[in-house]
């Protein structure tokens, strides 16, 4: 089911980008843009993880760099009988975490400094298994490239948008572009990409919080975890690229103001219903 979400995003983002070529280009401009799809495609799947950590900013961890962290990651991977990630580390005072990579081999597990410093161990531990969880049930090939492909139609989208305050990309006569067109990519582009997002995302974070809980037999400390994170999101920003906030364990931008559709298109289901869901296991 993974894999037909991963092609379904790749065949739309191919879509979007020969249409956009289409609109301005003509059969030349559609033909380029199916070149650069098709780079794209290449890169969404080999090469995403290490465009999320840069969204980030994040750096890759060695056992000497956090020896703590790195045993608690290698306990649990353990019990959750996966190989062991690469871990990675944000500089962002929020605490938060996410997992990325193409699969269980190449999986990669990344927390933020605050996280470190803010959250106590037993709290973290449910944290760690969470994103542990997104790897074993192969969610983080599919939010990895949800979250590259939002990045590129947004940058389709602000492409569009100054060709139209600019008068045009130069490919057809300028009064033969229907303005109603140019609207929808410059407006359409980037909500769709989000609904792609949310719709991917939310079920994954229920299924994740459920393994993570049977991995620690502590379904009470990813729920308190989740509650403080929730907290800390609201009153220390973090600077990461939007597309990218979908695949932390709390939504990020929480606590961004300016964001007239930031409840719409929250990729997240809400952190009371999941903490709800985790006090209700019986284990």
């Amino acid at each position: 089911m993974q894999t037909v979400k991963v092609v379904g995003l790749m065949t739309g983002l191919t879509v979007i980008l020969v249409g956009f070529g289409q609109y301005f280009g003509g059969s030349n401009g559609a033909v380029l843009f199916l070149v650069i799809a098709a780079v794209m495609n290449f890169g969404m799947y080999w090469f995403s993880d290490r465009a999320v950590l840069a969204m980030y900013k994040a750096r890759v961890l060695g056992p000497q760099d956090a020896p703590d962290l790195y045993r608690m990651v290698d306990r649990l991977r353990q019990e959750a009988g996966l190989p062991m990630p690469t871990v990675a580390l944000a500089p962002s005072e929020q605490p938060n975490a996410f997992a990325t990579g193409r699969n269980a081999k190449h999986a990669v597990v990344c927390v933020t400094a605050g996280i470190l410093r803010l959250l106590p161990p037993r709290e973290l531990e449910g944290v760690i298994a969470h994103e542990l969880a997104h790897i074993k049930h192969r969610h983080m090939l599919v939010g990895t490239v949800a979250a590259t492909m939002a990045g590129a139609i947004a940058n389709i989208a602000s492409i569009a948008k100054w060709g139209m305050i600019f008068g045009g990309l130069g490919g057809r006569d300028n009064r033969d572009q229907n303005p109603l067109a140019l609207l929808i990519m410059v407006i359409v582009a980037p909500i769709a990409a989000m609904i792609v997002q949310m719709a991917i995302s939310r079920q994954n974070e229920y299924q994740a919080d459920a393994t993570a809980a049977r991995l620690t037999r502590d379904p009470g400390g990813l729920a308190s975890a989740l509650q403080h994170i929730e907290g800390y999101a609201h009153r220390i920003p973090m600077d990461v690229n939007p597309a990218a906030a979908q695949l932390a364990i709390i939504n990020p931008l929480a606590g961004r103001r300016g964001i007239a559709l930031a409840g719409l298109f929250s990729t997240h289901p809400s952190t009371e219903e999941r903490v709800a869901r985790l006090r209700q296991i019986q284990l």
